[in-house]
């Protein structure tokens, strides 16, 4: 009869094989693990990376400052140092007739032979827009001339630097380009220089080189763009007072037709740039450009038949024979019966004996164009002053 309560558990079954329940396993001895020693390779190697970081933080340090001192900022040069750099321009029987100059103080301009060579006359031109006549005082050693400012030259006079260059220090050109803007270019260092085909054109020759002290530590010369070189500061110290030594007496030209640099002479529009201003200039930048190029046959055909009948070829040439324009501005352009009246100004070099020179070689023009419609463009039916010539230097 079953009472509700659970009956005996049947016996656990025994593995064929097990040792008998009442055998006791001896307890297993677990040896302590050996002490471990301290780990020299990793205190070695945790040091010497400590020392690399230090000394690769020194080194970058180093070469940052290193940077610093050897590196330069031609902006912050020609912002300096650009008052005082000029336009050199003659009309000469030789040469390129245009370069780059430094003011070094009493009146003297340390330019490149090339830009001056056989000078019927010469001027310098400041960023800021002044001309003042120069008279060519002769050259020096690796292609440098002398010029004399005639009048004042109210900029500040550069230094030429006393010492030599570090040989790892950047340097930098400040030169003219053809169309009469100021420009800065780094050129390298002494061992690392940039070549200077990259950066030259003819109106930079006689550019002045600067360190980052911002002073002239050499000057490019050549007698072409492809011959040009830096001439160091040693060789402009000796020539940048007056009556050096080392200076060879220049004699002039003696040529009877000269020119000026015979890129374009594009006249700078003071009026609204209206089709009818515009149309003006392309004329008188022809016509500009073709006489300074002393291209008189080709300038014919921006004259109007009554201009080209009244002014034979020969006239013409006579009376320009050493002329050299520069600097034009349209100040005013109306229209009158027909026509089209621009007035412009420029600055025109000449030889002092030239036809109508009265002794002078530098001045500067106010003259008025008549310009008359002739298909789609204008031509010039001939010119008049508006105000008597001034000399460059009196202004």
């Amino acid at each position: 009869m079953h009472d509700g309560r659970p009956g005996p558990r049947p016996p656990r079954r025994v593995p064929a094989g097990a040792p008998p329940l009442t055998q006791l396993q001896p307890p297993v001895r677990r040896t302590p693990p050996p002490q471990r020693r301290p780990w020299l390779y990793g205190r070695f190697l945790a040091g010497l990376m400590a020392f690399l970081l230090v000394v690769a933080g020194g080194a970058t340090a180093g070469w940052f400052i290193r940077q610093d001192r050897t590196s330069i900022d031609s902006v912050k040069v020609l912002a300096a140092a650009g008052s005082s750099v000029v336009r050199v321009l003659s009309t000469a029987c030789a040469g390129t007739r245009e370069g780059t100059g430094v003011y070094v103080g009493d009146g003297l301009v340390l330019t490149a032979d090339i830009a001056v060579r056989e000078p019927l006359a010469a001027a310098v031109v400041t960023r800021d827009g002044v001309i003042r006549r120069a008279n060519v005082l002769g050259t020096g050693p690796d292609g440098v001339a002398v010029l004399q400012v005639v009048g004042q030259l109210q900029v500040p006079a550069l230094q030429i630097a006393t010492h030599e260059p570090d040989a790892e220090a950047g340097r930098a050109l400040l030169g003219y380009t053809a169309s009469g803007n100021l420009t800065g270019q780094t050129v390298g260092s002494i061992h690392r220089p940039r070549p200077l085909g990259e950066v030259m054109n003819a109106a930079k020759l006689g550019g002045p080189v600067f360190d980052k002290s911002n002073q002239v530590i050499g000057m490019v010369t050549g007698d072409s763009l492809a011959a040009s070189r830096i001439v160091p500061a040693a060789t402009l110290r000796p020539l940048a007072v007056r009556n050096a030594a080392s200076v060879t007496p220049n004699s002039g030209g003696t040529c009877t037709e000269s020119r000026g640099p015979q890129s374009a002479m594009t006249p700078v529009l003071q009026v609204a740039a209206t089709p009818l201003a515009l149309q003006a200039q392309r004329t008188l930048t022809n016509y500009l450009t073709l006489q300074n190029r002393h291209d008189f046959a080709g300038v014919r055909k921006y004259y109007t038949p009554r201009l080209a009948k009244a002014l034979p070829m020969d006239t013409d040439r006579r009376a320009h024979l050493t002329t050299y324009f520069f600097g034009a501005v349209i100040t005013e352009i109306t229209q009158s019966a027909g026509g089209v009246n621009v007035r412009i100004n420029y600055v025109t070099l000449f030889s002092s004996d030239a036809h109508g020179a009265e002794g002078k070689n530098c001045n500067r023009l106010d003259q008025r164009y008549r310009l008359l419609p002739s298909g789609n463009a204008l031509l010039v039916d001939g010119s008049s002053q508006v105000t008597s010539p001034v000399p460059c230097d009196s202004l």
